[in-house]
């Protein structure tokens, strides 16, 4: 497994020493539009199978090409989520799997906001998980801290640490 981390701030820099006391993968790419910030993100580990790269997380093919550079399997997003959606579609295109903290962002209805719809947080990346699905890829969206990542804490709880809840 080759993992391409956007995002190297206060998600990202986190992520990494976690990452580093795992064996699971081979390569994690740290990356940030301020390549300095996953340098520092990489030093703390003093690790080779780690190394920071600059990327522009706005353009998809910025994450794309960096992503087919390194063959990252697997597109991890620690960024805000108004790039959500390049860093997705990125993935995407690099024929990499996903993961995001967030999910694409939310609009009013344009000429009546306060009475229809618009689009809905993850209705973006909802309307493709069948191109998804038939390009063999996955991608998790919103397994963020919560409602995400406390939901996979209780079922491991559930399946690993305790005969009944």
């Amino acid at each position: 497994m080759r993992i391409l981390l956007v995002g190297a701030g206060g998600v990202g820099s986190a992520i990494v020493p976690i990452a580093a006391r795992r064996t699971f993968f081979e390569t994690m790419v740290v990356a940030d539009y301020d390549r300095s910030r996953a340098e520092r993100a990489v030093a703390h580990v003093d690790a080779p199978r780690f190394v920071a790269y600059q990327v522009d997380a706005s353009n998809a093919e910025s994450v794309a090409g960096l992503a087919r550079r390194h063959n990252a399997t697997h597109v991890l997003n620690a960024v805000d989520p108004r790039f959500v959606l390049p860093i997705f579609n990125g993935a995407f295109a690099a024929g990499a799997d996903y993961l995001d903290m967030a999910m694409s962002l939310s609009y009013p209805h344009p000429t009546e906001p306060y009475r229809k719809t618009g689009v809905k947080l993850g209705d973006e990346q909802f309307a493709v998980a069948g191109e998804w699905e038939s390009a063999g890829q996955l991608a998790l969206v919103c397994v963020g801290v919560e409602p995400g990542l406390s939901d996979i804490f209780a079922r491991y709880a559930a399946d690993e640490l305790f005969s009944e809840i």
